[in-house]
């Protein structure tokens, strides 16, 4: 016996074998050459933004949605000399507003960059430097 129920935004459709068995009869919807959102990154071809871009991550919805679309308009609009100077006071917003949502909005770790101050630069090199050139050393030593 097929059923269907909702649990939150979701919609749990249950089927039986008979069900797979019919073939289906959706109807797809040819793509619209004419939707302004469509395929084109974060910046439409008239030059707004595309709000709908996977390219933001979801940062334009949510709590801060706003926040984050008076800092990111601020700053892609901005003619300043350096861009965006002129946006702190957006950006300043758009940051208190994700403090109050960590869950949804995580910070750094502050002992993982406590801990990355606290290293010489001579230290943060060599957890960055290749492993390859210690190897052909070792390789030519043994020879």
């Amino acid at each position: 016996m097929a059923y269907c129920r909702q649990e939150g935004k979701d919609r749990i459709i249950f089927v039986t074998k008979e069900d797979h068995e019919t073939p289906s009869n959706a109807e797809l919807v040819a793509d619209d050459p004419n939707d302004p959102y469509e395929e084109h990154g974060l910046i439409l071809p008239n030059g707004d933004i595309n709000w709908n871009c996977p390219c933001l991550g979801g940062m334009a919805s949510g709590p801060c949605g706003e926040q984050f679309k008076s800092a990111f308009s601020c700053f892609h609009y901005s003619t300043e000399d350096v861009k965006g100077s002129d946006c702190v006071d957006q950006f300043r917003a758009m940051q208190e507003c994700m403090q109050k949502y960590p869950d949804l909005y995580p910070q750094e770790d502050e002992e993982e960059e406590e801990e990355e101050e606290e290293k010489k630069p001579a230290e943060r090199l060599e957890e960055t430097a290749p492993t390859e050139a210690t190897a052909t050393k070792e390789e030519e030593g043994s020879s």
